[in-house]
This record gives C-alpha cells, sequence and structure tokens, in this order.
C-alpha cells in the first residue's frame, strides 16, 4: 500500500500563552512536531505534507534540515484557520493521485507510539476499508469528540464534545484524531464538509459521519494506553507528555543495561544513546544529540549537552558542552568542558577545571583551578594547578600550543599567542609572553629562560 502523510501543525495554541508555535515546544529535547515526522518517515510514508499557519516561517526554520528526504517533505500553509478539514483540504492538490491512503496525525500528540500506528496502518492495508481511526476509552473526556455507534456496533459519527448532548457527554469510547484514508474518496468528498459549530468550522471529523451515511466501512482500533493520545495545549500539559516520555525513555535504557540510580531525577532527551553497564547517578542530565559509552559513570549533578562520551569515562558534578572524550577520560567533579573541547585517552582534569576550544592529547593531566582556552596540549603534560592560558588581548582570540611532556609549574600564566616545546618546564608563578624552547626551564615575570634541562 502505498501510504502518504498529513500532519496538522497549523494551530496557534493561545493556552500556552507563548510567541513560540505550539507545536515547536519542546517534549524530551525534541520539538513535539518532530514526532508526528519520525512517525512518518517510520511508515514508509512516499510524501508527508506539513500544514502550517500561525508561526509557519518558524516552523519550516526549525525543520529546514530535518532527516526526511527534502523530496519527501513539504509545507503547506493554511492562511486561515478554519479547521481540521479544511486543514486537510490545502494538501489535497499536492496529494492527489500519489497515494492510496492518506494518514492523519496531529504535530501536537508526540505521545503516540510507532506500534500503534503501524497497527492502524496495517489494519487498513489489510481490510481495505474507507476509514481506519483510532479511539480510547477514558473517563477524563480530554475535550475530545465522543464516537457514536449503532446497536451493532457500527461507527455513525463523532461528536465534538461542545455540541454533544448530555447523553452523548456520558460516552467513555473518544475520538483521537487519528486516522488512514482511503485516498481517492477522501479527496472526493472533502468539498461535501459543511461549515459548522460556533466558529463555523470545517471538522475533519464530519468526513467518519458521512462515510456512514454513505455504508462505506470503518475500521477502529481501541487504544489501552489512554497516555498516548494527551493533546498538549496549555503548559501543563506539556509538563505531564514530559513525565510520561521520561519514563518511556528511562525504561528502554534500563532494558538495554544501563543503571540508573533513581530514574525520577534522571533526565534524558530521546536521541540519547548510552552503552551497556553505564551507571547514571541521580540529577543528572544528558541533552541533545549526546552519546555515552559503555561502563562510564556519570554524575551525580552533571550536565552533558551534544557532546561524545567514550568507554570507561568517570564524570563527576560537571558541565559538558558539544565537546568530545575519548575513552578512559576522569572529569571532575565542578569542571566546564565548553565547545569544541576535545580530551583523549586517559585525560584526568581535576576540580573546578576548564577547557574552550581545545584539544588535549593522551594522558594530559590538567590540575584543579586551571583554565585552557583555544590550546592545544600534548601528550603526557602536566597542566598543574592554576595554570591558564591567556587567550583573549581584548580584540581578538590567540592560540597556545604546548608541547608532549611538558611540565607547568602551579599559577603559570600563558600568555598567547605562545608556543611552549616538548619537554619544557616553567616554574611556578612563570608569566609566559615569549615562546619556550624544547628542553628549557623559564621562570620569573615575565618568564625568561635560564638553562636548558640537560645542563649541569
Amino acid at each position: 500500500m502505498n501510504l502518504a502523510s498529513v500532519i496538522l501543525a497549523a494551530g496557534q495554541g493561545t493556552r500556552m500563552k507563548s510567541n513560540l508555535p505550539k507545536v515547536l515546544h519542546p517534549i524530551a529535547g525534541k520539538p513535539m512536531v518532530q514526532y508526528a515526522l519520525d512517525a512518518a518517515r517510520t511508515l514508509e510514508c512516499a510524501h508527508t505534507i506539513l500544514v502550517v499557519g500561525h508561526g509557519g516561517n518558524q516552523v519550516r526554520d526549525a525543520i529546514t534540515n530535518y532527516q526526511l528526504p527534502i523530496s519527501n517533505l513539504q509545507f503547506v500553509t493554511q492562511t486561515e484557520q478554519r479547521g481540521t478539514g479544511h486543514a486537510v483540504l490545502q494538501a489535497r492538490d499536492t496529494l492527489r493521485g500519489k497515494s492510496d491512503a492518506v494518514f492523519v496525525a496531529y504535530g501536537d500528540m508526540p505521545l503516540l507510539q510507532i506500534a500503534t500506528l503501524r497497527e492502524l496502518v496495517a489494519l487498513h492495508e489489510r481490510a481495505r476499508p474507507t476509514i481506519t481511526m483510532l479511539t480510547v476509552v477514558s473517563h477524563d473526556s480530554m475535550g475530545f469528540g465522543r464516537i457514536v455507534r449503532d446497536v451493532d456496533k457500527r461507527v455513525l459519527g463523532i461528536v465534538e464534545e461542545k455540541d454533544a448532548t448530555p447523553e452523548q457527554l456520558a460516552i467513555r469510547e473518544l475520538n483521537c484524531g487519528i486516522y488512514c484514508f482511503d485516498a481517492n474518496w477522501l479527496w472526493d468528498n472533502l468539498d461535501a464538509l459543511k461549515p459548522a459549530g460556533a466558529k463555523n468550522e470545517y471538522y475533519l471529523t464530519d468526513m467518519i459521519a458521512l462515510a456512514a451515511r454513505e455504508n462505506e466501512r470503518i475500521e477502529t482500533i481501541v487504544l489501552d494506553d489512554v497516555r498516548e493520545v494527551i493533546g498538549i495545549n496549555t503548559r501543563q500539559h506539556l509538563a505531564q507528555a514530559e513525565r510520561v516520555m521520561r519514563e518511556r525513555i528511562n525504561n528502554a535504557l534500563m532494558d538495554a543495561g544501563v543503571t540508573l540510580i533513581d530514574p525520577a531525577t534522571t533526565y534524558i532527551d530521546a536521541a540519547i544513546v548510552i552503552g551497556a553497564d553505564t551507571i547514571i547517578e541521580p540529577n543528572t542530565y544528558l541533552r541533545g544529540n549526546t552519546r555515552v559509552g559503555a561502563n562510564c559513570r556519570i554524575g551525580p549533578n552533571a550536565l552533558i549537552r551534544d557532546s561524545v562520551i567514550g568507554d570507561d569515562c568517570a564524570i563527576g558534578s560537571s558541565v559538558i558542552e558539544e565537546s568530545t572524550l575519548e575513552d578512559q577520560v576522569t572529569i571532575g567533579p565542578f569542571c566546564h568542558l565548553r565547545p569544541q573541547s576535545y580530551l583523549s585517552r586517559r585525560v584526568h582534569l581535576g576540580n573546578y577545571a576548564e577547557v574552550k576550544n581545545s584539544w588535549l592529547g593522551e594522558g594530559v593531566h590538567m590540575g584543579h583551578f586551571s583554565y585552557a582556552g583555544d590550546a592545544r596540549i600534548g601528550a603526557r603534560t602536566n597542566y598543574s594547578a592554576g595554570v591558564i592560558t591567556c587567550n583573549y588581548n581584548g580584540k581578538s582570540k590567540n592560540q597556545t600550543s604546548i608541547g608532549e611532556d611538558v611540565f607547568l609549574g602551579s599559577d603559570s600564566l600563558l600568555v598567547a599567542p605562545v608556543t611552549i616545546g616538548d619537554r619544557a618546564r616553567t616554574g611556578a608563578g612563570a608569566v609566559v609572553t615569549k615562546d619556550v624552547p624544547a628542553d628549557s626551564l623559564a621562570v620569573g615575570q615575565p618568564a625568561r629562560v635560564i638553562r636548558k634541562l640537560n645542563e649541569q
């Protein structure tokens, strides 16, 4: 079956009280609309239409580099928000004649699981009805429309909550707003929708009653877990969805062999990858596209964002941003790795060390209360406590180059641009303003070379 998808993301979300379009509010580190786009990709939709409206340019910009091939993802604009039926109509000219079925979903339902959607699509492909729809039985109506059935359990239509009678409000089977339509029937019949309700809108739900009146076949799948269809309309909904998603992520990681000491205080984004036998301590945040290797220990109170952590690393209460750690690196506590830092194998950072845009070679030991910015530090160098690269002169950033097997005495200040040769040494408190040759000792303020290290 050739499947296309239409994702509805044009709503303003006024109850969010936000300048950000509702579908761009993040859940576990991803804009909520991205979950719907992920689903369309996983369902192998030949074409995906994202219907945008309020904040449409922001939505376009946010997902311009999305993983779907550009030929598969197209935007259409609903200039006037005139209801869900009107929103789907905007995709007709683009999709007509290009698929056997059309999957329709909302961009603000990030908790729908792919297994549920696969079941929906599989039923539609197997039974070939006119409409296959998702419903849920719940005592909390969540503002959803009610599924109206006849005595033979045949679906007759959907009544929106605000239009329902007291008897209809008592119905517990709710419409989730997730459908598979026969494509030809959908595109041929959308024009039959009539404006309804207080806002004079075109409801996509009215297509169900239309199909029932024409004796078209309607199939349903009833969800077991009502949490899958939590729609995001308020900040409270956003927090509720975040909790559910975080629980799923944490459970999946533990099933894969990761130890979370206290899952309730562990905050891991959806895209994170963690190797087996790694231990995550409480109050740790792993964000963005971070990857953590096997046999690591992270936290407590660590924050790692968009970074790569090798195997057998130990990271205390520290912040790591857009950086790379090779295997067997130990950090902290209370360190800060700023963007574009690279730590090679067996690097050790003591407490209160900071690194920015620097490369540290294998086995470098960087002491506490030290700073390396815009530096390249050779293997096995001892970067003692209090050593600082003075990389900014008030106008520009400058580089410091430190060779291998160098020993920098405590509180040395390296005024960039400057080069320290292999096996060189500086005395404690040295202010290095000129290059230090290899195998030399420099002391003083400003530092001067007093002898070659192999001299007596």
